[in-house]
């Protein structure tokens, strides 16, 4: 990306404006404001906790059954704990103070893996405001893998992405770590360069961290258990953890910007024809977990299955999602805009459409 994207004004928004309007008084009637509150906070110890507990006991285990069943099963936890505290501090939305924020992504993203200051800049700054973009939103650039919008490229191989899909969203946290994240650091990407720490401090700061990540995940349980568990075992039951984190969030979230929506291109004075509100609808949905008694999933997922929701009001902490949701859903037909809630059947039904769709060769091919 080379240069930023105009869209219409919003300024000149009714649906904009009563928006705002309807959360501030939503704040107001609670008594609270759009942070964090004590149950966020009682949510991420308790998750922080799980994985503690979980890797010490893969740590003082001498059955490599057990040590592979707990070691995966806290990577997992930890990847539910930055769904539910690093998005949201990414954000800027757990702590009112951004030193907070950013030292809670630190600490919360070690067992996961990712550099957070590349996946910050990736995620805020090249996702949000440019979902579904072509060339501008960096999670559907083009890839040997899946063709997400129809201005790209057609191979065979993209016949059968409806299939083989699952092992990508499992692979998508491996490559991002160890892929990924050297592309951004070598200057592949825009992300490196819209980084605050440039040369040898940048350098510095993704050594130490990837370091930071190894000793933890790797070094220490191989030193520790090396009259116990083989290192094959360890590399195995890493790879397998970081595969079911990451398909767990990639299978729940990704939908979310595929189920029956628009794709753009901007025009050739990098504007795009409506304005940012406007775009998240044509670009998102939100889900809501069915039966009932599933409900309290998107508790634990961070409210990301709220996602449009998310994406109108990105700086909220999630615990407003729900009602922020009902009060978007009321006035969006209002303003002659579709307000998609769904279950997660039809989102998956949604989702295996776009892949097979987009993986039709193009009439022109």
């Amino acid at each position: 990306m080379t240069q930023l994207l105009r869209f219409r004004p919003a300024r000149d928004s009714a649906f904009r404006r009563e928006l705002r309007a309807r959360a501030e008084a939503y704040l107001a009637a609670k008594h609270t404001h759009r942070f964090g509150d004590w149950r966020v906070y009682a949510k991420a110890i308790f998750l922080a906790v799980l994985t503690a507990l979980l890797y010490m006991l893969a740590l003082r285990t001498s059955s490599a059954w057990a040590f592979v069943a707990c070691y995966a099963g806290c990577l997992v936890a930890a990847m539910a704990l930055a769904m539910n505290t690093l998005h949201d501090a990414a954000h800027g939305a757990v702590f009112r103070h951004g030193p907070l924020n950013r030292l809670l992504i630190r600490l919360v993203a070690l067992p996961v893996g990712v550099d957070t200051d590349f996946w910050t800049i990736r995620h805020v700054h090249f996702h949000h405001p440019y979902a579904n973009v072509d060339g501008h939103d960096l999670d559907t650039k083009p890839n040997p893998f899946l063709r997400q919008t129809p201005f790209q490229r057609w191979s065979p191989q993209y016949r059968y992405q409806h299939l083989y899909w699952p092992v990508v969203a499992a692979l998508s946290l491996p490559y991002l770590n160890w892929y990924g994240d050297w592309l951004d650091r070598f200057g592949k990407t825009p992300v490196a360069a819209n980084s605050r720490l440039q040369g040898w401090p940048g350098w510095l700061s993704f050594f130490c961290w990837k370091l930071g990540h190894v000793t933890l995940v790797l070094a220490l349980p191989l030193w520790l258990l090396h009259d116990h568990v083989g290192w094959g075992v360890v590399l195995g039951a890493y790879l397998l953890g970081q595969m079911m984190a990451s398909c767990v969030l990639v299978a729940l979230i990704l939908g979310t910007h595929w189920a029956e929506v628009d794709f753009f291109q901007p025009q050739a004075d990098s504007s795009l024809p409506h304005d940012w509100c406007q775009h998240t609808f044509y670009t998102a949905c939100d889900w809501t977990p069915q039966p009932c008694a599933l409900r309290h999933l998107g508790y634990w997922l961070g409210g990301l299955n709220l996602h449009l929701t998310h994406h109108l009001f990105p700086t909220w902490s999630h615990r407003h999602y729900r009602a922020l949701a009902h009060i978007i859903a009321e006035l969006a037909p209002q303003h002659g805009l579709a307000y998609r809630n769904l279950t997660y059947r039809q989102l998956h039904v949604s989702q295996q459409a776009f892949l097979r769709a987009m993986g039709q060769p193009p009439a022109s091919d």
